[in-house]
């Protein structure tokens, strides 16, 4: 997914659309403006309007619609992204950037730090990949990182998400961050972070 090819499918979804509309950007999508581009065949983003019900819902699902066909981007879409996952992405709305406006739609990247919530939930080798190159790109800190993980972990549901979500940031941590942030990371150190915030007391 290219920024070319991003802009082309808002481009049309906001001819398509017509209306007023915030759309925020998140998935392989936001991390490809970013500056990482890897092969993606879809488009990952929340979408908020100021009339909501279910018929502004369906004129908005047949926008996306005649959108993916006119451009052949598939679409993943959602009036709330904290759904798709079984981590909660905390206060995600509040922490966003802006992009680029198409006429009355405005566009919108997702934090690369909440972004990594749920890279880090997946935690498949191209969602890893993600995060070691937009993490660098980005400056983003591990300190940041490890109690913004926790807090996610701490306040997301009971399920057995929440210990594959700590076995995922150790192994990140522990085996990929000093690929990040250099040799002189020390990632026991921002585990013991991702723990307090957690609530967690490790054995």
């Amino acid at each position: 997914m290219t920024r070319a090819q991003i802009d082309a499918f808002f481009r049309v979804f906001a001819e398509q659309w017509g209306g007023k509309g915030i759309v925020l950007l998140t998935g392989a999508a936001a991390a490809s403006i970013w500056g990482h581009v890897r092969p993606s065949v879809d488009i990952d983003f929340a979408v908020q309007l100021k009339r909501r019900g279910r018929s502004v819902w369906g004129k908005l699902e047949d926008a996306i619609d005649r959108t993916v066909r006119l451009t052949g981007i598939q679409a993943n879409y959602a009036e709330d992204i904290d759904r798709w996952g079984l981590i909660t992405l905390l206060d995600y709305r509040r922490h966003t950037r802006p992009y680029r406006r198409f006429g009355p739609l405005e566009v919108r990247l997702l934090d690369p730090a909440y972004w990594s919530i749920g890279k880090m939930t997946r935690y498949l080798d191209p969602d890893v990949r993600d995060m070691i190159q937009v993490f660098k790109r980005q400056n983003v800190a591990a300190d940041h990182l490890a109690r913004l993980w926790g807090r996610a972990l701490k306040r997301s549901p009971r399920s057995t998400a929440l210990s594959q979500f700590r076995r995922q940031v150790e192994h990140f941590l522990r085996s990929h961050g000093r690929a990040v942030w250099g040799r002189e990371f020390a990632p026991e150190r921002a585990l013991r972070r991702f723990y307090k915030e957690a609530g967690i007391t490790p054995l």
